[in-house]
């Protein structure tokens, strides 16, 4: 599938898109952008949540560009242009996190390691941070900073406790239902092009554009997701609660939490970024689950966090 342009969505001018073959039945959508400016402060890796897509980030590559900054971004394998892992093409499916450390590692590689100017660093929402923060404790990770936007330490309204929730998730998937979507997901998603109400975004414009991208391009589109991808989800933020895994994430962090998130646990992300060896956390007032999809006053703090704690080195200057 190539990009996807709305009206209020266009592509970024001097787009590069493609797919990397992972394994069999498996490949990735990417597309990268050199800055558009004539300093080269290295190159941001934009890292989605679940049910997002290349397209949602547009805005951002923009922004981004504008600092100076090249951009790489990718959809993760289950959803937006990249291969569903089920023959419904609508259920959000994972066997593992490692799979998306799997797709991490092919797009490092693949795309941005040969064409993309050093150093690099890493803008990661939700579902995405847990992946990323997991990478960061290994040898020879690639980013120098990550900033993580309302990162998946712990999930927010579930009808028991999150580790009850684990238990019941790993069983039924043990027991082979790991396809089948979790109880009373189509009833929620039938709400979701309902912008009163919603738990991503106060910002009225941003929620339809999105949703116009997904008119124009439905093939984008994820829906609920699958008991295995909650199972999957919980045996990885299980990790990330263990008191000995945040002293070993070996890159500075940034950890941009929202204030009314109604999808994860802002007290949770705090009590992460407390443990972390080199790092911090910011909590926007009013901003909802998808923070980078946020009003304009919000998305100003963002910002403003986010260009204080990256700097970048102009190569001009260094030279």
């Amino acid at each position: 599938m190539d990009l996807v342009s709305t009206p209020k969505n266009p592509i970024p001018l001097g787009a590069s898109s493609g797919y990397l073959d992972i394994r069999k039945g498996v490949r990735i959508r990417y597309a990268s952008w050199q800055s558009a400016l004539g300093e080269r402060r290295g190159t941001v890796c934009i890292f989605p949540g679940r049910n997002e897509f290349i397209e949602k980030y547009f805005e951002v590559v923009g922004e981004l560009r504008r600092r100076g900054f090249a951009v790489a971004i990718l959809d993760w394998r289950g959803q937006g242009g990249s291969s569903r892992l089920t023959r419904s093409l609508m259920k959000g499916h994972v066997r593992d996190f490692a799979d998306y450390e799997e797709d991490l590692h092919h797009f490092m590689k693949g795309v941005v390691l040969p064409d993309c100017p050093a150093p690099y660093f890493a803008l990661a929402h939700s579902m995405a941070a847990t992946v990323l923060f997991n990478a960061a404790t290994k040898r020879g990770c690639w980013f120098s900073r990550m900033v993580m936007t309302a990162p998946m330490v712990k999930l927010m309204g579930l009808p028991m406790s999150q580790g009850l929730c684990a238990r019941l998730a790993d069983g039924l998937t043990l027991c082979g239902f790991g396809k089948q979507i979790v109880p009373g997901g189509n009833k929620k998603y039938w709400t979701s092009e309902e912008f009163e109400g919603n738990p991503l975004t106060s910002d009225r414009e941003r929620f339809f554009r999105n949703l116009a991208v997904l008119r124009a391009a439905p093939g984008l589109a994820v829906g609920p997701p699958t008991i295995g991808w909650l199972n999957a989800a919980f045996e990885a933020m299980a990790q990330l609660g263990d008191e000995k895994f945040a002293p070993r994430i070996r890159v500075p962090a940034l950890m941009v939490a929202a204030g009314d998130d109604q999808v994860v646990s802002s007290k949770a992300i705090e009590d992460l970024a407390s443990r972390l060896r080199a790092g911090s956390q910011l909590v926007l007032r009013g901003a909802r689950h998808e923070i980078l999809q946020e009003r304009d006053s919000i998305r100003e703090q963002f910002w403003a966090a986010f260009d204080a704690f990256i700097p970048g080195v102009a190569l001009s200057k260094a030279s």
